[in-house]
């Protein structure tokens, strides 16, 4: 039954058109029966889509700032794009099209990890009984009971010289000091996929990058049955009425290039509000200039959630995951090339076709630095005699082994020096460098999500005696699930539209391997190769 929420037919407003806002807007049309022009989307950036982007051309050059990775047992997201039509054939639904994509093209990596050049072995995880004792431990444990331990006070100093933890920290890109909580999340989580983590089986990807495969088809699909998107909008502050026993949204404060204004929220209105952003302050160079550091923006996620946590305690404590920006930071790059070389050479060296094998992580490279080869074209408008791949470096500020300089410090070119001497092709590209584009991009706030925390940090969706908003994305408390996923920020979607609008349909339950005893069977025995 919908509440007077929804029967009254009020506005809604959504800030934020990353995937949770985007899910918002689609779970209210879908099940909640909202006309499309009552719901506005607000957004500071020039294109929806936050984390799951996708921009450039063949000739300025290409960039994706990070790629998320999917498994079949995403259920909300599957959810989600299961009544939106792929723009390649709109006979089918983008998930549809994701599954039978990734029935032609399979992940199973045969050069996860290398080592001087070479190919490592990872048929064993590398852990000793104590290791896999810890870990069984971890996932025994509550996170009452945990805190705000880091990974690195929880485990040995052996275990991060690991096969396990070599593909586990680059898979998911965990540092040491990441909260060992959230680690425990993804064991358990994640725990039906430990046979076959050492070669990236089980990991599902999108034919295109995630605003082409994703983003695209619903905002089309959004826009065609009226969603107002306010781009270049930033809502730099929100104004509530707090009770004993109710919260209620009452304005927002925006700013846009028509200037400031004050949008009053009437009875029936209904608000959701993304908190914070992995991206927020990313920064690109180019191949003769590296990517600064940005500080946080006074009109941006984080300093919104700032200004709206101190009016009430339920409203979470966002210094705990945006004050420390030198252990949340790490760096990626797109890089383009105008010749096959490159693809050519890495396909013989792994056994892998570009597309199937996933990150190639170069265990001995001081900035940690993996490179993948996605399925071609990345990007719809992509020639056929170009090529996209992507890479990232999880500790930017370390010197390089052979650029003697921090990444952080680095333009495109010198990154690609680096990787290419890692791989021992230097000589072999370096008459091909005039046909390569290299960005890197700097984000301080990616792994954000990942600071250690405690209970309270992260606000509920639904704040008690909260009336007519929520709170939705990676930085709210959906208990049992995993952040850093797209799944995460769509099931915070189906919490709060769900739960506002009174509706009867419940949340897709999150899958649990764990109380699976041939998954658990499994498991073990991939702990103890």
């Amino acid at each position: 039954m919908k509440n007077s929420i929804s029967e009254a037919g009020g506005k809604f407003m959504i800030v934020g058109g990353g995937i949770a806002g985007l899910a918002c807007a689609v779970y209210l049309i879908r099940e909640g029966g909202a006309p499309g022009e009552n719901i506005t989307i607000f957004d500071a950036a020039d294109v929806s889509g936050g984390a799951l982007d996708g921009s450039g051309s063949a000739e300025e050059g290409y960039l994706i700032r990070g790629g998320r990775m999917h498994e079949e047992h995403f259920v909300c997201t599957w959810d989600l794009l299961s009544a939106i039509p792929s723009l390649d054939n709109p006979e089918i639904s983008v998930k549809d099209e994701i599954f039978a994509f990734n029935r032609e093209v399979v992940s199973g990596s045969h050069s996860r990890l290398l080592k001087g050049g070479e190919k490592m072995d990872v048929s064993s995880y590398g852990l000793s009984k104590h290791d896999i004792f810890d870990l069984l431990r971890l996932t025994m444990s509550s996170e009452k009971s945990i805190g705000g331990k880091s990974i690195e006070e929880w485990f040995s100093a052996r275990f991060f010289d690991t096969v396990f933890w070599l593909i586990w920290s680059t898979t998911f890109a965990f540092q040491r000091w990441s909260s060992v909580v959230e680690m425990r999340r993804y064991a358990v989580r994640f725990i039906h996929l430990l046979s076959g983590f050492n070669q990236l089986k089980g990991i599902m990807r999108t034919y295109y990058n995630q605003y082409d495969s994703v983003v695209l088809p619903i905002e089309t699909w959004l826009s065609a049955r009226g969603v107002n998107f306010r781009l270049n909008t930033s809502v730099v502050d929100i104004d509530f009425e707090i009770c004993e026993t109710d919260k209620r949204a009452t304005a927002l404060h925006i700013i846009s290039p028509e200037g400031e204004q004050k949008l009053s929220l009437a009875e029936d209105d209904c608000l959701f509000v993304t908190l914070g952003s992995m991206v927020e302050s990313a920064a690109t160079g180019s191949m003769t200039s590296p990517a600064p550091l940005v500080p946080k923006s006074q009109a941006g996620a984080w300093a919104l959630w700032e200004r709206v946590a101190v009016k009430d305690a339920s409203f979470g404590r966002p210094q705990t995951f945006c004050n420390d920006p030198e252990k949340s930071k790490w760096m990626s790059f797109t890089v383009t090339l105008k010749d096959p070389t490159f693809f050519e050479y890495m396909e013989n060296f792994t056994g892998n076709t570009a597309g199937t094998g996933g990150l190639v992580t170069i265990t001995d490279s001081n900035w940690f630095m993996s490179v993948v080869l996605a399925h071609q074209p990345h990007f719809r408008n992509q020639p056929n005699d170009v090529f996209v791949c992507w890479g990232d470096g999880l500790l930017p500020d370390a010197p390089g082994n052979f650029v003697n300089k921090p990444m952080s410090m680095c333009s495109g070119e010198e990154i690609l020096h680096e990787l290419f001497s890692h791989l021992g092709i230097l000589e072999m590209m370096q008459p091909l460098m005039k046909e390569v584009s290299c960005v890197p991009c700097m984000m301080p706030y990616i792994d954000s999500q990942f600071m250690p925390r405690a209970i309270g940090d992260r606000p509920h969706v639904i704040p008690p005696g909260a009336s007519n908003f929520a709170f939705v994305g990676q930085f709210v408390e959906v208990p049992n699930d995993c952040v850093f996923t797209v799944e995460y920020s769509v099931r915070t979607a189906q919490i709060a539209v769900f739960g506002l609008l009174g509706l009867e349909r419940e949340v897709s339950l999150i899958y649990r391997g764990d109380h699976d005893i041939n998954v658990l069977i499994n498991a073990l025995k991939a702990l103890q190769r």
